[in-house]
């Protein structure tokens, strides 16, 4: 008889695109929201929710590889499972679809960044659906639509129009603290009624509170890419992570999030969220919080005496102000032009010169060379340490000592005030630096090692924090013998008595940079007026389009050139640029803001667009976002339920999303105060690189095994074989239509859940694929004739041994689907499977549905298929996950060991709910037992039900 509905690839193609048409027409995977929607007839509203998100995907050319869907069938895994029992799932799948990738390919080939990346987005969504992924397509969209980036566009106009007011500790807005500023409540900075400002004199008072705000400060300057980068996008080799060009420091005017304000909730609500442990670690130490002081240094005149400028510094150890023999400036420092001097001071000494014959001459050669190094690398421990003297003097507030004033690249002015008092004795990088340049140095902390007092006869600075503190007295200050804490609270209450300075709190975490030189992006919706004062467009001027252009690159220049300074490609259309608008005051002249939002703009928010993506009017719906979003029992601060993406993004995307979620909460717009609840890093899958003999890749589908050495061979040459990533430039990608081809979707599916644990990276091994490709032909069997393609099952119940298999399974992948062990999920499937095919004949229909339910979330559509033929009209989806049974998932009987002093003498088989009683009396009797004992008396039965009986005889 011939067997002509087998399951092979054929057949699964078939299968699969007809499920995959069935559950777009019925519209199987579309999510209710609960409102508008209640009198949908499904009753899905009223289920419990669970919001499911993948982190968003960037659509480039090549389309997928086998490593990208590894996440997305997780969730989509996870999703099958929750709607199966009784969750109401809102699981969908965007694009990302702005940013430099599409740019630069339009700069190559004359294409509109849109075109292109349309055309990717189609070739990925054609794929996706291939998988069966079940997303509800209604509410997918692109950053890159005008009617996304309109919101977008909204939220940084409310972020623009906010403040951080402390003493309410949230984010209000900005007429709030206009009108403080008007009624006296709060003085300007120069004292001046708010009345007696300009126009341009407000908006730059107002600058220095707006959340959005633009300022000339120090950024990565790339002139290869034309662009500036954030910190994040920067190697620790000073070079763009995108293209590898030199990146320098330059002092640009650059729009800025102030992310800083939100420094202390950033850390304190990671305890309110369920991530990965590393990944809190990793925003924990990015945003860097750490108590100290920030304290004045009067500079000093060159003929004696102080001048008006002060430094401040902050430091973690005030308790070593009398051990502060020099101060250093970051070389960006903003005081360093007022204060250097023309000439060197009579008692320069050589070494601190740098060999330049002027203080000016000297400063500018190091800030030039400073520029060429990330901060990464300015910062390394272990490099030699570089400096050179301003000329400048400061004073040692505790001691009234003149120390000289250097500027060294190991002083960042993005952390603390970009300046420090050294205290070499007490600090590494200050113990290093004075050696290089013969600085003194003084112990103002008892050494507990025996090395003594003296810092010359010291190989290491001394850190201790439990010392005592020593030669730390004067004036009205003495700090000898106290411990360090002691001494920290003694400063700060003497810096705040003589107003020098207060106890306060620093970050490592400095202000986003949100300005972008490109093309492809969010334009901002600002304009400049004739004063250059920015003005946020009002709502009914968005979405501001991104207009066309002749060119899409900024300006690029010499890579090595620092001196040089961006040109958009925006400022090159003029009827753009500069425009007449009437923002309530009369029609003015205008010119727009020519830079563009980073791409990491439209990720921040787009959690929110999935639950309402047609409202016109709003955000998002109030009530949609609290059904969704909302705090509730065991989520005290809202957010998606499961988040799954990669553990690169933990201080980029996930903490500016939490960022602009923390804004939106605080001005009223969401209920939920973090975006993410629960955050799942997936590993990756790696695949073979195979090298030749030079080093370079070969393709790796043409390698064959050399058969008598095991080793790999390439058009008959030996290669050498290591483990790496995916990609085009290691000849090393596997399509996922080769394997749809070769086996169907829904073996991938299977091969790529049971490759491992999610959450580790994993090896791609083609060969391998085959394992999951015959579960799915023994499971078809098992349920279907393959002559006939009818059920081929017994209409009797199960036999209490299959019974026990199936509920063990049943709790088993359970337990597995809920916390994402899909490897170990689909283990116990293939073992139930392997039982009924073993126990011969016609498999139960409650054994073959319960097959069919188990394996659903994970290959639907030969579950589809199979429910269907086994006679139920409706969706697999929407049937009721298996419940194990209590009495069977149990072990039938339990072993339990019988002692006599300690020694065992018996084992019984008993049943695992046997009482101690009865367990006692089953042991007495056992003949065994009875020989042992040899008629002596019994002092003392211990039992421990069911698995233990130790009897002590008379």
């Amino acid at each position: 008889m011939s067997e002509t509905h087998r399951y092979d690839a054929a057949l699964a193609a078939d299968i699969e695109a007809r499920w995959q048409d069935y559950w777009e027409r019925h519209g199987t995977y579309e999510t209710p929201n609960p409102t508008g929607e209640l009198a949908d007839g499904t009753g899905r509203a009223d289920r419990p929710k669970k919001f499911i998100m993948d982190m968003f995907p960037y659509p480039s050319g090549a389309g997928l590889h086998v490593g990208h869907p590894l996440g997305y069938i997780a969730t989509d895994v996870y999703a099958r499972f929750q709607r199966m029992n009784g969750h109401n799932v809102l699981h969908t799948l965007g694009f990302d679809a702005f940013g430099l990738p599409a740019e630069q390919y339009a700069v190559q080939t004359g294409t509109h960044p849109r075109v292109s990346t349309e055309a990717n987005m189609k070739t990925y969504r054609t794929q996706l659906r291939r998988l069966g992924l079940g997303y509800d397509l209604r509410r997918s969209f692109a950053t890159i639509d005008p009617d996304y980036y309109r919101w977008t566009q909204w939220i940084f106009v409310q972020i623009f129009n906010s403040w951080y007011d402390r003493d309410a500790g949230r984010a209000r807005p900005i007429e709030v603290l206009v009108a403080q500023f008007a009624a006296g409540e709060r003085a300007t900075p120069d004292g001046r009624p708010w009345a007696e400002l300009t126009a341009a004199e407000r908006a730059d008072v107002l600058s220095g509170h707006r959340l959005a705000y633009a300022s000339d400060a120090p950024v990565n300057w790339c002139p290869g890419l034309g662009t500036v980068l954030a910190n994040e996008e920067v190697t620790a080799d000073g070079r763009s992570e995108r293209g590898n060009f030199p990146v320098f420091k330059a002092k640009l005017r650059q729009w800025n999030m102030r992310i800083t304000a939100y420094a202390d909730r950033l850390i304190d609500d990671l305890d309110t969220v369920d991530w990965p442990a590393a990944i809190k670690i990793q925003q924990r130490n990015w945003i860097g919080r750490s108590e100290g002081a920030r304290l004045d240094f009067p500079l000093a005149h060159a003929a004696g005496g102080v001048r008006e400028e002060t430094v401040t510094v902050f430091t973690t150890r005030q308790d070593t102000l009398f051990g502060a023999t020099y101060m250093v400036l970051a070389p960006e420092h903003p005081l360093i032009d007022a204060v250097v001097p023309e000439s060197w001071p009579a008692d320069t000494r050589q070494a601190w010169t740098g060999g330049h014959a002027t203080p000016r001459d000297a400063v500018a050669a190091y800030r030039k060379q400073a520029a060429a190094k990330s901060d990464l690398e300015r910062q390394a421990e272990a490099r030699e340490k570089t400096g050179v003297f301003t000329g400048a003097f400061a004073v040692n507030p505790a001691t009234g000592e003149r120390i000289p004033v250097f500027i060294a690249d190991y002083v960042l002015l993005g952390y603390g005030t970009g300046a420090i008092m050294a205290v070499p004795a007490h600090d590494s990088r200050d113990f290093a630096f004075a050696r290089a340049f013969e600085l003194p140095m003084r112990c103002v902390v008892e050494p507990t090692d025996g090395r003594g007092t003296d810092p010359a006869a010291w190989d290491d600075s001394f850190n201790a924090k439990d010392a005592r503190i020593v030669n730390s007295a004067a004036g009205e200050l003495s700090l000898d013998g106290l411990d360090v804490a002691s001494a920290k609270a003694r400063v700060n209450a003497w810096l705040a008595e003589r107003g020098l300075g207060e106890g306060t709190v620093n970050f490592r975490l400095r202000d986003w940079l949100f300005s972008r030189q490109r093309y492809w992006g969010e334009p901002f919706p600002v304009v400049y007026d004739e004063d250059g004062v920015a003005h946020a467009l009002p709502e009914s001027m968005l979405p501001l389009e991104l207009p066309e252009v002749d060119d899409y690159a900024p300006r690029t220049f010499d890579p090595d050139d620092a001196d040089t300074r961006p040109e958009t490609p925006l400022s090159r259309n003029e009827e753009w640029v500069n425009v007449t608008l009437d923002l309530g005051d009369g029609p003015k002249k205008y010119r727009r803001e020519t830079n563009t939002m980073p791409n990491w703009a439209g990720s921040c928010w787009y959690q929110l667009r999935y639950l309402d993506p047609f409202n016109a009017e709003k955000l998002v719906d109030p009530e949609i976002e609290r059904y969704w979003m909302g705090p509730r029992e065991g989520m005290p601060t809202g957010g998606v339920d499961l988040y799954v993406g990669g553990a690169e993004h933990a201080v980029l995307h996930l903490l500016y999303a939490r960022f602009w979620q923390k804004v939106l909460f605080d001005l009223g717009h969401v209920s939920s105060p973090e975006p993410y609840h629960k955050l799942y890093n997936q590993g990756m899958i790696q695949a073979y690189v195979y090298r030749d003999s030079r080093g370079f890749p070969v393709p790796a589908a043409e390698v064959e095994v050399e058969e008598h050495d095991g080793g790999w061979v390439h058009a008959g040459e030996p290669v050498t074989r290591e483990l790496g990533k995916i990609g085009k430039s290691l000849k090393n990608v596997v399509s996922p239509d080769e394997i749809f081809a070769a086996y169907g979707a829904d073996t991938l599916r299977l091969y790529e859940m049971a490759m491992g644990p999610l959450d580790v990276s994993r090896p791609w091994e083609t060969r391998a694929v085959v394992g999951q490709y015959r579960l799915l032909q023994r499971l078809w069997r098992n349920v279907l004739d393959e002559a006939t393609g009818e059920p081929a099952v017994a209409e009797e119940a199960p036999d209490e041994a299959t019974l026990r298999a199936m509920h063990k399974a049943i709790d088993g992948v359970r337990q597995d689907l809920e916390q994402l062990r899909f490897n170990t999920a689909i283990a116990k499937i293939t073992e139930l499977n392997n039982h009924v095919t073993k126990a011969g004949g016609r498999v139960p229909r409650e054994a073959a549905e319960t097959l069919v339910l188990l394996i659903a979330p994970l290959a639907p559509h030969v579950a589809e298929e199979l429910w269907h033929r086994l006679g139920h009209e409706d969706s697999v989806t929407a049937a009721d996950f298996p419940v194990a049974d209590p009495a069977f998932v149990v072990d039938e009987t339990v072993t339990c060991v019988v002692q006599i002093r300690g020694k065992v003498r018996a084992r019984l088989e008993v049943a695992p709910t046997v009482s101690e009683a009865d367990l006692e009396a089953l042991a007495l009797g056992a003949p065994a037992i009875v020989d042992a004992l040899g008629g002596d008396a019994v002092r003392k039965v211990i039992v421990r039900a069911p698995k233990l009986v130790n009897i002590v005889p008379a």
